[in-house]
């Protein structure tokens, strides 16, 4: 079987965030997240877990892009934690955030490494939530203040910038569903707080444009799923075209084209956010590229209940993950397509994708094959996507190391690179050995 090769200058890597794997939360004049309240709640994450020692990064910083270096990663996407930096989420800097974030990037820089930094995956400081958080459409101007902070420390040195992580779940889970921080059940709060997330996310673009480099791309991460009726009902496409609105399109096009989806205001009627004069112009400031997060597909069925009136079922006989998600390959090559045909003009990045199997180590060693196959078959989609002229510029595995998987704790592990948390040893699983050959041979066989 021959090997499919991807473009010399594809970039493979690995990614992060700041509350999954750094600990130390409050260390060295740090603020609370609204993570940190969020776990420190009783019954909010599985076992009472908490982010603080979690991987213990923001000690064992320079083992870790070691590691990444004997990996051969060729980028590294990780995020900074706003209240490090700005303890209050504004007003006054925090020096000691932002020097642990310097010598990171240095590190990544002498290492090889190019660095992919997402200012915001989901830590806001706990003080703007006081304010109302996303909710409140001051924080446009907060977050654009805190880009601008990051920018003139870091900007000459990385290339590579995304806003946010995931604006579907920091709005729609943490302000509507209350399954993750700020544990909110408010379906108006959370879509104002989706409005002035993309707000925000313009405004920082923006503000980024006056102060990097030339070379310097800037992008969105966005969490994206084809969504496909359960049956060939009427009933059911509607609702897979629902959700398909909400989940996918009420983020993708204001940024990419300007506007909300026409679905999207109906869907929800009385409670759809106030829309400004100029507001969709600020959220579709030009971008570089769009970063994809991928996982699995939904599959649809109408229901009477739920603002969406629609709920997901399984797929009998489909393999699953941990999470309770379908591994679904071909769903991939569907979102990259569809991604492309929004903004044929941009780059696209796989920002993350992997999955949590259950793992155990035996005699020093971690055989998971499962998670192997499950990225082998994901990137030869991506290789089928390129070849069909989806520009696609890299990819970056979730996740480099398990870690704290937000209310699920630490009982699933996403890693390539198994973590005892009690001695804080990383065990290199099958599936790093194998990445570190396709990395090398810039290819994985399946041709």
């Amino acid at each position: 079987m021959s090997v499919c090769h991807f473009p010399e200058s594809f970039l493979w890597g690995a990614a992060t965030a700041s509350y999954q794997i750094e600990g130390s939360p409050l260390a060295d004049g740090a603020g609370p997240s609204i993570w940190h309240r969020f776990s420190h709640t009783p019954g909010t994450t599985a076992n009472g877990d908490t982010g603080d020692v979690a991987c213990d990064h923001y000690r064992r910083w320079r083992e870790d892009v070691a590691m990444m270096r004997e990996l051969g990663l060729k980028a590294y996407r990780f995020s900074i934690s706003w209240p490090r930096v700005l303890p209050e989420g504004k007003g006054a800097v925090n020096p000691a955030g932002l020097d642990f974030y310097e010598r990171l990037v240095d590190a990544l820089l002498e290492a090889g490494i190019q660095p992919m930094v997402t200012l915001y995956h989901w830590d806001l400081p706990g003080a703007l939530q006081d304010l109302g958080g996303w909710a409140n459409r001051e924080i446009v101007n907060w977050f654009g203040d805190y880009a601008q902070v990051v920018a003139h420390r870091l900007g000459d040195r990385v290339p590579l910038w995304t806003t946010l992580n995931e604006p579907w779940v920091f709005t729609i889970i943490g302000y509507v569903l209350g399954e993750h921080a700020p544990g909110m059940k408010d379906l108006w709060a959370g879509l104002k707080a989706m409005h002035h997330a993309l707000l925000a996310h313009g405004e920082a673009v923006a503000r980024l444009r006056t102060l990097l480099p030339s070379a310097g791309q800037i992008g969105i991460v966005f969490n994206l799923s084809p969504n496909h009726p359960a049956s060939d009902s009427e009933e059911d496409k509607a609702a897979a075209e629902r959700v398909q609105t909400m989940n996918n399109a009420a983020f993708v096009e204001p940024v990419l084209k300007g506007r909300y989806p026409a679905l999207a205001e109906r869907v929800l009627g009385y409670a759809w956010p106030p829309v400004h004069s100029g507001d969709m112009e600020r959220i579709a400031q030009p971008i570089d590229f769009v970063g994809v997060n991928y996982y699995s597909r939904g599959i649809i069925k109408h229901t009477e209940y739920g603002y969406l009136r629609a709920r997901g079922v399984a797929n009998e006989g489909a393999q699953y993950t941990e999470m309770g998600w379908e591994v679904y390959p071909d769903g991939l090559y569907e979102i990259l397509q569809w991604v492309h045909s929004q903004a044929p003009h941009l780059s696209l990045y796989v920002t993350e994708n992997g999955a949590a199997f259950r793992d155990e180590v035996h005699d020093g060693w971690v055989a998971d094959t499962q998670r192997r196959e499950y990225l082998h078959q994901h990137f030869l989609r991506a290789h089928r996507a390129i070849q069909s002229g989806v520009p696609l510029k890299g990819y970056f595995i979730w996740s480099l190391m398990d870690n704290f998987e937000w209310a699920h704790g630490y009982t699933k592990r996403f890693g390539i690179v198994y973590v005892d948390y009690a001695t804080q040893e990383r065990i290199w699983k099958d599936s790093a050995l194998w990445y570190q050959q396709v990395i090398a041979q810039n290819g994985v066989e399946g041709c």
